[in-house]
């Protein structure tokens, strides 16, 4: 079996939940302030005696999923007096988990805190959410940022009337003018097509955006700090200028997420997006986008302790490194399939993708692999997010490998009497679903 020791964060936390159960339980809860009146909130329990360092594993793999799905500063804990130091050691700047303590420092402008509270001091789940909308009508333009390809669609009421891939490494480039050239190569040639007049600007692109600007994205991670402040937070704001039209933007899971939810009219929608990372946005229930970060390329999703490492963050297990281009290229070797090293992630892609829709036994087995990672993935966010369906989008989501993964990832859902549903658009919106829909913002 490829990737023999993968032990999903689910079945992880089942184990350690009957464990505990077993062994004599402690409740623990804990509730994560991302802004004034914003906290998000889950109750789990411990181990009650003498598991500490179990107690510490597990305590910091919820921590570190709330802090990537939800985003925050403050976590503010009841029944953690015996893991509450352990965590404190870890997210700092200087402990194992500097760069999630770091990462959130630059977000929110305030050093992470753990704050040991009595139960009835427990701040209860609130949230600031904005209901979601979208507008076809008149001639309008989305463009999608990518990590290796830039993608727009032209609209004319919402009919496709322009669309282009262009392939482009941001992540490799330190001079934000290499972003910005390549912004205004794709807007333009789409303004072409709708004859020098444009209503409105919607763009998708990964990162944290907040108020329209980019606060942090591995698109731009070889920008130093000062240009990141100066050029690119504003890089999208300054299109409404230049265009003189309304700009939107949004993270790139937001906008799948929300393609899903308008297409069945209906909330309790998770956005996946599988590309160069894993992209993830969501609607609640209400079809409100949450402000929620969302950045579920740094969640933990594999316990195994010797996981696949993800460059950037320096830590093992998370979901860039199942739910992207970075997996698929990552099973290749054990599948037994050589890729010429000179590609890019995005060629080599193409090369396992070709491979399946051949019907190849080892691009299929490594396919259903991907499906096993998706099921048991989606089961886990399930336990943080109320939903009932998810969209799966991204260049991983074309051909005949995503669907082998799709099928798959249901099997192991239904496995686990799950009823939550994975829902797959059509070829065009699997391949330019990021781009179009921006063009609805």
């Amino acid at each position: 079996m490829l990737d023999s020791t993968y032990y999903p964060m689910y079945l992880y936390q089942k184990d350690f939940l009957q464990g505990a159960e077993k062994a004599g339980r402690k409740p623990f809860i804990l509730v994560l302030e991302r802004g004034e009146g914003e906290y998000e909130r889950y109750e789990t329990y411990l181990y009650a005696d003498e598991h500490n360092e179990e107690n510490l594993t597990y305590a910091k793999k919820i921590v570190k999923t709330m802090i990537w799905a939800y985003g925050g500063y403050k976590f503010h804990l009841y029944g953690a007096e015996s893991v509450i130091e352990g965590l404190r050691t870890i997210y700092s700047a200087d402990g194992e988990r500097a760069f999630d303590y770091n990462f959130m420092n630059d977000v929110y402008l305030r050093p992470m805190e753990f704050c040991e509270v009595a139960f009835e001091d427990l701040p209860k789940a609130s949230t600031k959410a904005i209901p979601s909308t979208a507008n076809a009508k008149g001639s309008r333009i989305g463009f999608d940022a990518g990590g290796s390809d830039r993608k727009v669609t032209a609209c004319i009421d919402g009919k496709v009337v322009y669309e282009k891939e262009t392939v482009w490494f941001p992540k490799l480039n330190s001079d934000p003018q290499y972003h910005l050239d390549g912004i205004l190569d794709s807007i333009d040639n789409a303004l072409k097509a709708l004859d020098g007049k444009v209503e409105a600007i919607g763009v998708s692109t990964a990162g944290i955006v907040v108020e329209n600007e980019v606060r942090v994205s591995s698109l731009f991670r070889k920008v130093s700090k000062t240009e990141q402040i100066e050029k690119v937070r504003p890089i999208y704001k300054n299109l409404a200028q230049r265009y003189n039209c309304p700009v939107k933007v949004a993270n790139d899971g937001d906008v799948a997420a929300l393609a899903g939810a308008l297409t069945d009219g209906c909330g309790k929608v998770l956005g996946i997006a599988m590309g160069t990372s894993l992209a993830a946005g969501y609607v609640d229930p209400e079809m409100r986008i949450r402000g929620c970060l969302n950045e579920l390329a740094f969640v933990p999703v594999d316990a195994c302790d010797t996981s696949a490492i993800d460059e950037w963050s320096g830590d093992g297990g998370v979901g860039v490194m199942y739910h992207s281009q970075d997996a698929v290229i990552k099973l290749a070797p054990q599948a037994g399939i050589e890729i010429d090293e000179s590609l890019s992630p995005a060629e080599k892609l193409k090369v396992v993708q070709a491979l399946a829709n051949d019907g190849d036994p080892r691009a299929i087995g490594l396919y259903e692999r991907m499906g096993d990672y998706f099921g048991y993935t989606l089961l886990w966010f399930g336990c943080f997010y109320d939903i009932n369906r998810a969209i799966f989008l991204g260049r991983v989501a074309s051909g005949k490998g995503g669907d082998i993964l799709l099928e798959r990832a249901r099997q192991i859902i239904k496995g686990e009497g799950s009823s939550l549903e994975i829902v797959l658009p059509d070829e065009m919106q699997r391949r330019l679903g990021q781009s179009f829909t921006a063009a609805n913002l």
